[in-house]
């Protein structure tokens, strides 16, 4: 009897363990939404070399997620590339947008906060989500944005923007350089 109550006690304890674990496991594994991105563009300054990025937010099925299609986050190249979220006076201010869906033609537009004077649309192309916009008045996938600003006072002052992308119907580079109004 000792010797199966021996036998009997590490695998019992073994199995209470491997319980109490899966348990604690499931509702992480069940609810925890691992979402794949897609580059759409960037936001480089003047001011250093911390990047706001733009990324497309896809669900586990390859689709924009409708609640969060678009998230955007700061690259601190300043401080070792670490990934950082934008604050509240960011979104709100500066880097911030908006996207609404477009029924009618199936897509996503979006308007920056940044003001760079047009509307961005974000749809799947060539197998993968693409951003879209005007840039020297032809439609073209949008790469970066650059800003050149003046600090001082509350807010800095905003110099010029320039925006690079690529002519979606000949591949090739599109360059613009605009004072906002």
């Amino acid at each position: 009897m000792r010797i199966i109550k021996s036998l009997i006690q590490p695998l019992f304890k073994t199995l209470v363990a491997t319980i109490i674990c899966t348990a604690l496991l499931i509702p992480v594994l069940c609810f925890s939404e691992e979402l794949e991105t897609e580059h759409l563009f960037r936001i480089e300054r003047s001011k250093n070399a911390n990047v706001v990025h733009y990324h497309a937010q896809l669900t586990p099925e390859g689709k924009l997620k409708p609640e969060k299609p678009v998230i955007a986050y700061w690259i601190m190249n300043a401080n070792n590339g670490e990934k950082e979220d934008l604050n509240w006076i960011e979104k709100k201010m500066a880097y911030g947008f908006s996207v609404l869906y477009d029924t009618k033609d199936d897509f996503w537009i979006m308007d920056l906060v940044a003001d760079i004077q047009r509307k961005i649309k974000v749809y799947k192309a060539n197998e993968r989500y693409r951003a879209e916009t005007l840039i020297d008045g032809r439609p073209a996938f949008i790469d970066r944005i650059y800003i050149k600003s003046i600090e001082g006072g509350m807010r800095p002052k905003v110099k010029y923007m320039e925006l690079f992308g690529k002519c979606i119907k000949t591949g090739s580079n599109l360059y613009e350089k605009f004072i906002p109004v």
